[in-house]
């Protein structure tokens, strides 16, 4: 066992090589922790290059482990303070989500709170849950105002099953089974629910919610009619700064008197604002403006109001999330 810095903590990032994950391995370190993190397979050299590369900001130790192998995460979690559990299976395209997203995501919960229960080091956990497991109702009207109180209506996505339905369905469940195991283990959980996030990243693709986010600058019209579908099952089309997210999980780590849930979204907005928005500071990218009768005005809002008044404040707003954006996807020549 390496010697460690006397006062030096140690975090665990599950699923390392996210959009979300490599970037809180890179934050965590900038602050002196000394960070565990896990990946499906340590031997994909391309994909652990991003962790790899952090390792010149400090101790990094990369672990392979698998959300639906429970043994896996304890040697990872091992002698750790903090644990951030951002793994998540996703496949849109998925023709058996059950199998495919719901299963594993609610096992992987499962098997990381066991092992942070066995580990008897880890002081807090926190669980990267998402927008979608707090916005799809059957509910009409628009101006409502959604927080931390409300969840996601699981029984109507179960029976109508609308598009994309596996992925709500699994954030929805895991998050309830993490609560559920957390209670009955005495583990001190903290969940935090991001919007659709934009931004740079250290991922050696580019994720796929910023392909998302983007779709009315690239033009992709799957993506468009994606964003569309986002806003009538979610009811909005809420965007936060990736950095922003991530410093919302260190934050809330760190800060004693946090507890339960946190709904972290910097802008709520829908199709058409967006694209207006976008046709206006980007004219160069002819942005469409013209949706026919698509709804203009969003069902919903999210509200970040828990997380403000514990004393967070978001650093990037609209324009700074696009221009970050529009900067990162033209270094990676996908914008001319």
């Amino acid at each position: 066992m390496a010697t460690k810095v006397t006062g030096q903590k140690t975090a665990c990032v599950v699923g390392g090589t996210g959009f979300v994950a490599s970037l809180m391995v890179k934050m965590l370190l900038q602050k002196g922790y000394a960070v565990n993190t896990t990946v499906r397979d340590p031997n994909n050299q391309k994909k652990i290059a991003p962790l790899t590369a952090l390792k010149e900001l400090g101790e990094v130790k990369i672990f392979g482990a698998d959300l639906t192998d429970a043994k896996s995460f304890d040697a990872p979690i091992a002698g750790c303070d903090l644990v951030f559990h951002v793994a998540t299976p996703v496949n849109f395209a998925s023709e058996d989500p059950e199998n495919d997203m719901i299963k594993p995501a609610i096992q992987g919960v499962e098997n990381v709170l066991t092992a942070c229960a066995k580990a008897k080091t880890v002081k807090r956990v926190i669980l990267t849950s998402s927008a979608a497991a707090v916005t799809i109702n059957k509910l009409n009207g628009t101006g409502l105002v959604f927080d931390e109180k409300n969840w996601t209506d699981t029984e109507f996505l179960s029976s109508d099953k609308p598009p994309t339905w596996g992925y709500p369905l699994s954030k929805t469940l895991a998050e309830k089974a993490a609560w559920k195991f957390a209670e009955e283990n005495n583990i001190d959980l903290i969940t935090v629910i991001p919007t659709l996030m934009a931004g740079p990243s250290l991922t050696t693709d580019v994720p796929s919610s910023v392909g998302l986010a983007t779709a009315l600058i690239s033009g992709n019209e799957f993506l468009i009619n994606g964003m569309k579908g986002m806003q009538m099952l979610s009811g909005s089309i809420s965007i936060s700064h990736v950095e922003d997210v991530v410093r919302a999980h260190v934050f809330l780590a760190e800060k004693e008197s946090a507890s339960g849930r946190y709904i972290c979204c910097a802008v709520n907005t829908s199709v058409p604002e967006l694209a207006k928005f976008l046709n206006k500071r980007y004219p160069q990218y002819k942005v469409p403006t013209d949706f026919g009768d698509f709804p203009s005005k969003t069902k919903l809002v999210l509200s970040s109001e828990k997380l403000v008044s514990e004393g967070f404040s978001f650093k990037y707003g609209i324009e700074e999330i696009y221009d970050q954006t529009v900067e990162y996807l033209k270094a990676k020549g996908l914008l001319k």
